[in-house]
């Protein structure tokens, strides 16, 4: 061979943390690694979908008529000057794909519709001809095809309407059939690099170490990033040898533990392993209700006043007792878990309590926010 959040805050810490992987595991390299030049590469196209029972664009979506009549030009449909073309059985879409690594010519890959303009539902539509572009502006695609619509939009005389999912937006599986092929410089570069997914040094030198022990001395490193593994010239013996690389097995580099918490969802994420310093917490809750009522003031009969009304707000102010806990030196999740059911805490509370320990130096670890 040649080289070249339905669950209680407790319960969810809980359940996440018995998922979490131990400090170091080993996995399969295909899972910690993706191949440079072997990747997905997106795809987007304008276009239009007809056949809609009175569910399309509006008058209002100028650029929708200035398509249709665009559309009919190329028919030799010859309309008036001027004239706006108005259907409600058409909506215009944006078509997106994913041009898949390795596709040939002829291939067909999904694609997903989705309405540009004020369409109410793409249910029952057809998507006409859409040229798939990629981000060099050229044509790598044509979709076309029946939408395949989730959602549901009915509406009555009245106006009152109901909505089911997502009703302007739809897939078309296997709907586009590849042009023109993605050129990869996989097949003919002497070395095939590995880009880690989550750069780790003890785990670049680990994947070398494995690769090397198997196939000899043909990988080697030069950051946390990535590695490169002299790979054969022959197209057949390069795609073997990459599938027993993949299969490797590889003991992945220990992490510094971490807290992970969603400022927008509240989520509360901590990995196993996660220790905290002995510390003392006191989290108190000011609570505040302000509540607005109206005062009607009637003047007496047969007098010259003038109804009026008074608006009248009252304030209240709960200031809460704080809670003192105590956390052991090198205490570990469970320990965290139990004093959070204990407390019934909430998100918000959680990470305050967090962000306050991360600040004192409490936390052997690292706290995230996202």
């Amino acid at each position: 061979m040649k080289f070249r959040s339905a669950l209680p805050l407790a319960a969810m810490l809980a359940v996440l943390s018995g998922l979490a992987l131990p400090a170091s595991a080993a996995q399969v390299l295909r899972n910690l690694v993706s191949i440079e030049g072997v990747r997905d590469n997106p795809l987007v196209g304008y276009g239009l979908v007809v056949g809609l029972n009175g569910s399309g664009d509006t008058t209002q979506v100028k650029f929708s008529s200035q398509s249709v009549v665009n559309m009919l030009k190329q028919f030799g449909v010859k309309m008036p000057d001027g004239a706006e073309a108005k259907s409600k059985n058409v909506a215009t879409v944006m078509v997106s794909a994913v041009f898949p690594p390795g596709y040939r010519r002829g291939q067909a890959i999904d694609v997903t519709v989705s309405s540009l303009g004020d369409a109410k539902s793409l249910r029952g539509g057809t998507l006409l001809l859409t040229q798939l572009r990629a981000a060099d502006n050229e044509t790598y695609a044509l979709a076309q095809g029946n939408v395949v619509v989730g959602g549901l939009n009915a509406t009555g005389k009245s106006g009152s309407s109901v909505t089911v999912n997502t009703p302007t937006s739809g897939r078309i599986p296997n709907g586009a059939n590849i042009e023109r092929e993605i050129l990869s410089d996989f097949s003919t570069k002497p070395s095939v690099t590995l880009n880690l997914r989550h750069p780790h040094f003890e785990t670049a030198i680990n994947i070398v170490e494995a690769v090397n022990r198997r196939f000899g001395a043909v990988a080697t490193t030069r950051d946390a990033t990535s590695v490169d593994v002299l790979a054969p010239e022959n197209p057949t013996q390069r795609v073997a040898f990459m599938a027993k690389l993949e299969a490797l097995t590889v003991d992945v580099g220990v992490d510094t533990p971490k807290v992970v918490f969603n400022s927008r969802t509240g989520t509360v994420v901590i990995a196993e392993g996660l220790r905290v310093k002995a510390a003392a917490v006191t989290h108190g809750s000011l609570k505040v209700v302000i509540s607005e009522s109206s005062a009607v003031s009637q003047p007496a009969p047969f007098g010259r006043g003038q109804t009026t009304v008074t608006p009248q707000s009252k304030v209240s102010v709960d200031q809460g007792n704080g809670n003192m806990f105590k956390w052991p030196a090198g205490a570990k999740l469970q320990s965290i878990i139990d004093v959070v059911n204990s407390l019934g805490a909430s998100p918000d509370d959680i990470m305050a309590i967090l962000q306050a320990l991360d600040q004192a130096g409490a936390i052997e670890g690292e706290l995230v926010v996202i």
